[in-house]
């Protein structure tokens, strides 16, 4: 697997796709609304379970180059304090795939991020670190299946 190929699954996405990918985790990926020709203000819908969490959002694509990193910032009407962020880099093996999430206000919005960490939560770090490390394989195995 390459880092285009992981960027380009993410960012042509079908909710077909993506439920492929994870069947009865991943339930939604799809565009709400189309940016540039980069997919840079593209607007989608994410739904899918980390452990035992529901994760339903809106995201804003503001970051997107193929091959190497994409960026979406959580949306609720507004753009909220909160991104997740992939990056990928090949390799002699085939490719290393970086998650983050942060979330967070600056400046005197910071009083607020209190309320991040009820979302935010180590619980739901620990159901996203092993999510992650589950669904990644699956990507690679879903993009080349073996054959036997």
């Amino acid at each position: 697997m390459t880092g285009t190929e992981v960027t380009s699954f993410l960012l042509d996405c079908t909710d077909a796709d993506y439920q492929k990918w994870w069947r009865g985790v991943h339930l939604h990926l799809h565009p709400l609304a189309i940016g540039d020709a980069d997919h840079v203000g593209d607007e989608i819908f994410m739904d899918e379970f980390i452990g035992a969490y529901r994760l339903r959002m809106t995201a804003v694509v503001v970051e997107a180059e193929p091959g190497r990193k994409i960026k979406w910032q959580m949306k609720k009407k507004v753009r909220l304090p909160g991104w997740l962020t992939i990056e990928v880099a090949d390799d002699a093996d085939g490719v290393h795939v970086c998650h983050t999430i942060t979330a967070g206000w600056t400046g005197l919005g910071r009083i607020f991020d209190p309320v991040l960490r009820l979302y935010f939560s180590a619980g739901f770090a620990e159901a996203m670190d092993r999510h992650v490390h589950t669904e990644f394989p699956l990507m690679r195995d879903r993009l080349h299946p073996v054959v036997e």
